[in-house]
């Protein structure tokens, strides 16, 4: 059964959609024009200053250079623009990329260790993001009014109708979610952060990309028989998986998503460990950045058979060296070599497939790679041959796979297909549990017992599930817990503030925050201004243990989450006398 066409645009006035997709190695951008009456179409941005091609690309090298005051001089196909070279030596440019690599949720990324180029001196993630954001921007400002009838006039009639989709890996939580809103509103796209939540959606790669599969009609037939696919986001920093299967006119998610970070610059960065061990001591170790390249660029992508040797040329013919396989200016690398710099990929991508196949009630029949990393012909023959082990149908789309994040992110925006998510982890708020003098764990934390202004003995460190991991969420799906606090001084009970915390670990039911310390962390905290409530109050007392009473006062409110779009919202709920009042969206959920 098809799905039902795009609708019209119903808006009052024209509208612009730019979905910005700012990869690890290579970024596109693909938008839609909507004017009142007429059915959206998706486009892409396949023109960019400085590229070599003639009728140019959807994507360009994710790549900055600065100068030594830290002002962009270049971007992304001028960065690598015959000749720079000679002037990047004589004013002493600082080269920036690989930069996506440092969102990392949950460890720091360390250069030695994983072989990523550090960032300029002096900037921030948030300032390389932004300045490339900006840059991006541009280029689709300048192809737009270059491409289209009276463009000058038609990208002033945006204004400020001008809505973004930014995409990121799966995953990315909520405090990369705020560096990259922090830098639309850097990159000048918009003036403050409450413009910026109402006017920049963040949307995960996955989701993009199963989006332009639908849009490409590639999963028709795969969805027969209430089957499920999966979509393999390939890309140069990650790898993101996720599975789906149909509801009628809509898509849920059947199976906790993943990131993988194993991407395509993780080949070349094995490939460079593999020429530095090859080449030190020798006269040649000097060229180990360039023969890098030239396998980045070249090798890598072109690789189909580990039977065949590969000849990366990097010096002039006249070099050679019989010991270390250079002839003619060519290192040779055998194929069994170039073979095992893809296996740790390869290796992954099959283990997550099977993860999620094995997780999800759903059968998943068959599925599809995209992403730059997929157009490698050697990384999909390897995963479709062992997955056709298993039965499974790996496929991929015939032309421009690189464009399908972007184009997705836009079809998102239009289209809204997905709406019920899977939780990746467990999330909680930390509490304090009620005093058990017959519970074993509540005595062995005895010593941290505390007594509440209401009289009543708790024990810190409890964690209250909210959300338990794989749980199936749709999008109006509301979690409420409901919670109390007790203060001698009014005044503390004006505000409220808690942590909204990921579990990162394998039990089913986490109660103690202590028992695994390093599988928590803070998400964000949750702030709510309670004076109204306070208000209300009356004073209450309690006899203390010198038989005199002490007055207290005690508030009572919900926390109420909603797990299921693209990005967390909370609200606070009280009840007063038969009226319930809320302070929506109170995130400000602060993100840690």
């Amino acid at each position: 059964m098809a799905l039902p066409p795009r609708m019209t645009y119903n808006g009052l006035s024209r509208k612009l959609v730019l979905a910005i997709d700012i990869g690890t190695t290579f970024s596109g951008v693909s938008y839609s024009i909507l004017d009142p009456g007429q059915i959206p179409e998706i486009r892409g941005v396949n023109r960019y200053p400085g590229q070599e091609s003639v009728g140019g690309d959807l994507k360009i090298p994710t790549i900055l250079w600065y100068d030594q005051e830290g002002v962009v001089k270049a971007a992304g196909a001028e960065a690598t623009r015959e000749g720079i070279a000679i002037q990047v030596e004589e004013e002493q440019w600082v080269k920036c990329e690989w930069f996506k690599v440092y969102f990392r949720p949950g460890e720091t990324v360390s250069p030695e260790d994983q072989k990523v180029p550090p960032l300029p001196s002096g900037k921030t993630l948030l300032d390389v993001f932004a300045d490339f954001l900006r840059y991006i921007v541009e280029c689709a400002k300048t192809y737009i009014i270059e491409t289209h009838a009276n463009g000058k006039t038609l990208w002033d009639s945006f204004t400020t109708d001008i809505d973004y989709v930014l995409t990121h890996p799966n995953g990315y939580e909520g405090p990369q979610q705020k560096i990259m809103r922090q830098a639309a509103i850097l990159a000048g796209l918009v003036p403050d952060l409450d413009t910026a939540e109402i006017r920049v959606q963040l949307l995960t790669e996955g989701e993009a990309s199963l989006h332009y599969c639908i849009q490409s009609g590639l999963t028709s037939d795969a969805l027969k028989d209430d089957n499920g696919v999966m979509i393999v986001d390939a890309g140069g920093g990650t790898i993101d998986i996720s599975s789906y299967t149909r509801n009628e006119d809509t898509f849920e998610e059947i199976a906790v998503p993943q990131c993988i970070y194993n991407g395509s610059v993780f080949v070349t960065n094995r490939a460079r460990s593999y020429f530095q061990d090859l080449l030190a001591g020798s006269r040649f170790s000097d060229d180990v950045g360039v023969i890098t390249e030239k396998f980045d660029k070249k090798t890598k992508l072109g690789f189909r058979n580990d039977e065949d040797d590969c000849w990366i040329q990097f010096a002039a013919v006249k070099e050679k060296d019989a010991e270390l396989g250079i002839r003619s200016g060519q290192l040779k690398v055998s194929g069994q070599d170039v073979a095992s710099f893809f296996e740790p990929s390869i290796s992954d991508i099959v283990v997550a497939i099977n993860d999620q196949i094995f997780s999800s009630q759903t059968t998943i029949a068959a599925v599809f790679l995209v992403g730059g990393f997929a157009a490698s012909d050697w990384l999909f023959s390897q995963v479709k041959e062992r997955l056709d082990i298993m039965g499974i149908e790996a496929t991929r789309p015939d032309s421009h796979l690189n464009k399908a994040v972007a184009h997705g992110a836009v079809s998102y925006y239009l289209d809204h297909r997905v709406t019920t998510r899977v939780a990746k982890y467990t999330y909680g708020i930390p509490c304090g549990i009620p005093y058990d003098e017959e519970n074993e764990e509540h005595i062995q934390r005895s010593s941290m017992k505390y007594q509440s202004a209401s009289g009543a003995w708790y024990i810190p460190g409890g964690f209250d599930v909210i959300l338990p991991r794989g749980t199936q969420v749709s999008e109006s799906r509301e979690f409420r817990r409901a919670f109390g606090r007790s203060r001698k001084d009014l005044n503390s009970l004006r505000t409220m503030s808690t942590s909204l915390m990921c579990y990162h670990g394998n039990i089913d039911t986490p109660k103690w925050v202590d028992t695994e310390p390093g599988m928590f962390t803070s998400m964000c905290s949750i702030k709510a201004d309670l004076d109204d409530l306070a208000k209300t109050l009356k004073p209450r007392t309690v006899t203390n243990k010198d038989g005199r009473e002490d007055v207290y006062y005690a508030i009572n409110f919900d926390i109420a989450l909603l797990f299921g779009l693209t990005e967390f919202k909370a609200s606070v709920i009280w009840q007063e006398n038969t009226v319930f009042y809320a302070i929506s969206d109170v995130a400000n959920l602060i993100f840690m």
